[in-house]
């Protein structure tokens, strides 16, 4: 089995043979502008035959890319006469909370939006029949302005589909490829904008991920592999190409979200159910947290102002910290990380590959916390330290009166800072007590500041899996395939009809089941997961309401309105603390998830055999610690046997990452070859 997580800066392999236990990594620079040869490379460095593997689950950053950089396809709308403009006018809101100033361009500009005679009001009542000629026509305009791929968004298509499934077809009938997005196939949710947008978003990724999926796919099979390729969604499930491929918008957190399923699971094994996970690549810091071992998910979010998606994702709050942010200071004096980065090209200044502005990269390669005679990334065989030390002193240090150490250490602690920031806001901001967590770091950078982040926010431990650097590439391999379904009710309990109910949770399994039973996966488990979105009449916003229905084979036993009612006491109870006597209650939508639970690996494989301290022992190096520099122990972290305690400072190397052990601080290797960091004396 094959993990592939494709990094703004690298590429990470993770392979599993199944049949020994064994696991290798690799690490290789990300491909611009296609991604693809990072992909393929990085699998031709660990596997010789293709026909040997089963299964390659691949983390694609394609689809965020292709957002954040609005680099999607030319693409067109039809919607309903009045509505052209609801993909401009959002929610009303602004790019900037203060000030006259701002403006938005969507996805798809205003001459691309094309409308058509058609209405359903909200009941489902089907007041104007869609014209099909209108739309035949509007797809010919769209055509011929030569857009790649189109959205049909038509008014309350949620509550009755009929026109927008007419339109479609008419429209699959003439258009040249498959990019045809409906939102009543996409999100049959009440809320015209969230549902337009997601839809038109889809649209837009379609042509540029499908011919990602499908040159990876082709190129596989040349190498001849023959087993199951799956991508790994925003939700942490994974998906087939085919589905990947007509629904795009559900990969655009697909990278990180690996990385927090593998943390979860690695957390777990290692007996920690509350874990806050910091991933740090060359670009960003991922945070995330997972609480009694499940990931917080949410129902939507802005991949960037007004480029709203509404599909389940786990949480995951990002900031522009990486490894390759680069510092700068401003006109005030103020030093900044980021949300700049320097990539995989040029990289950071000590990579040699033509970037002259200091990154937090160079920063610890200045303080000596980064072997420079066993470089990651770039092309050269020693990393340029002169080169990073005289970039930090003219753009930092000269500006702020700093010599080159106190520049490097100031880049680092602003760094820090806003990591630590990140942490609080998923955290203390949201009423969990960090103290009770742990803080697993990983990515390529993350555990060179775990330290730092245990002091500043007041977490009692790390756990550093034991391949860092590669941990979201792991969870790919890991990963549950998961379809998640919505449909809206919009009905009081007092008039929800139970029958019809019951139908759309049995068709949202018989499909969820079918798409599980065409997968080559095996799977231990099945499982489906109901939810409600409910509130009380008069209120706009819901709360998530779990039902416990029992599923029989695939047959769905039926919900009283009785048991939907108490669910929902329970749940807005355990929200507010109390409950509105008398008040009717509204169920707004049906959520469902059905779940293959697939077969997790021995993480005990991954542990240690034999091995002592004395012999993991490679020397010492200087390294700066706060205000002074200390002859630091170097080990090589995968040598270390189980139960092994290294006092810091000391640095622990492996070849997708660097361990740093603060002083203060102990590291002990458990059985599964984590490494658990904490303050000295913090076992007795």
């Amino acid at each position: 089995m094959i993990g592939v997580d494709v990094g703004g800066t690298f590429t990470d392999v993770f392979v599993l043979d199944e049949a020994t236990g064994s696991a290798e990594a690799a690490k290789v620079s990300t491909t611009r502008p296609d991604q693809s040869g990072g992909f393929l490379e990085g699998i031709a460095r660990q596997v010789d035959d293709l026909s040997s593997v089963a299964v390659v689950v691949h983390g694609t950053t394609a689809g965020t890319n292709a957002l954040l950089e609005r680099k999607g396809a030319k693409i067109g709308v039809i919607t309903t006469e009045g509505l052209r403009d609801v993909l401009e006018m959002r929610r009303r809101d602004r790019p900037r909370t203060w000030g006259l100033r701002g403006d938005f361009d969507p996805v798809v500009p205003r001459d691309l939006r094309l409308e058509v005679p058609e209405r359903t009001l909200a009941d489902g009542t089907l007041r104007t029949p869609v014209d099909l000629e209108a739309v035949r026509a509007a797809a010919e305009e769209l055509l011929g302005k030569g857009c790649q791929a189109v959205a049909i968004l038509f008014a309350n298509a949620y509550a009755n589909p009929e026109n927008e499934q007419n339109a479609v077809a008419a429209v699959r009938k003439l258009w040249p490829n498959p990019h045809v997005s409906a939102s009543c196939e996409i999100l049959p949710e009440i809320r015209e904008f969230e549902r337009f947008s997601t839809t038109a978003l889809n649209a837009y990724l379609q042509p540029e991920v499908s011919g990602y999926i499908k040159r990876l796919d082709s190129a596989l099979s040349e190498g001849g592999f023959g087993g199951e390729f799956m991508i790994v969604q925003s939700n942490g499930g994974v998906m087939g190409t085919e589905m990947a491929c007509r629904l795009p918008v559900r990969t655009a957190l697909s990278g990180p979200a690996a990385g927090v399923i593998a943390a979860g699971h690695i957390a777990r094994t290692a007996g920690f159910d509350n874990v806050i996970t910091g991933d740090m690549g060359g670009t960003s810091f991922d945070v995330a947290l997972i609480s009694d071992g499940k990931s917080m998910l949410s129902p939507q979010t802005s991949i960037d102002f007004g480029m709203v998606v509404r599909t389940p994702m786990i949480e995951i709050t990002t900031i522009g910290a990486g490894g390759g942010s680069i510092a700068w200071v401003d006109k005030g004096g103020l030093l900044n990380i980021g949300p700049e980065s320097a990539g995989s090209m040029p990289g950071p200044v000590a990579y040699g590959q033509g970037n002259t502005r200091p990154t937090v990269t160079d920063a610890n390669v200045v303080l000596g916390r980064i072997d420079p005679d066993s470089p990651i990334g770039g092309t050269l065989e020693r990393l340029d330290v002169p080169a990073a030390a005289e970039a930090i002193d003219t753009h930092v240090g000269a500006k702020l009166g700093l010599t080159t150490t106190e520049a490097a250490e100031a880049i680092l602690r602003v760094a820090n800072s806003r990591m630590a920031g990140a942490i609080r806001l998923v955290s203390i901001e949201r009423g969990f007590d960090p103290k009770r967590f742990a803080f697993m770091p990983f990515g390529g950078g993350g555990a060179l500041h775990t330290g730092a982040i245990l002091s500043e926010v007041g977490i009692g431990r790390a756990v550093v899996p034991r391949y860092p650097g590669v941990t979201s590439a792991m969870g790919c391999v890991i990963a549950d395939m998961r379809q998640d379904f919505v449909q809206t009710i919009n009905a009081l309990t007092t008039a929800l009809d139970a029958g019809a109910l019951a139908e759309v949770m049995q068709r949202h399994v018989a499909d969820g089941l079918a798409l599980l039973d065409a997968a080559q996966s095996r799977f231990d488990a099945r499982e489906t997961v109901f939810e409600f979105d409910m509130a009380y009449v008069g209120q706009t916003h819901t709360v998530s309401v779990p039902v416990e229905v029992e599923v029989h084979g695939n047959r769905v036993q039926a919900l009283t309105i009785s048991d939907i009612e108490k669910a929902f006491d329970a749940a807005y109870h355990a929200t507010y603390g109390r409950l509105l006597h008398n008040g009717a209650r509204r169920v707004m939508n049906l959520r469902t998830a059905v779940i293959g639970r697939r077969p997790k690996f021995d993480l005990t494989a991954l542990a240690p055999r034999g091995g002592s301290v004395d012999a993991a022992r490679t020397g010492t190096r200087r390294v700066h610690f706060g205000d002074a520099w200390h002859e630091t122990a170097i080990f090589d972290r995968l040598a270390l046997p189980v139960g092994a305690e290294i006092s810091g400072p000391a640095i622990l190397v492996q070849p997708d990452t660097t361990v740093l052990i603060d002083p203060g601080l102990t590291g002990r290797v458990d059985a599964f070859g984590n490494t658990i960091i904490e303050p000295d004396g913090a076992q007795a």
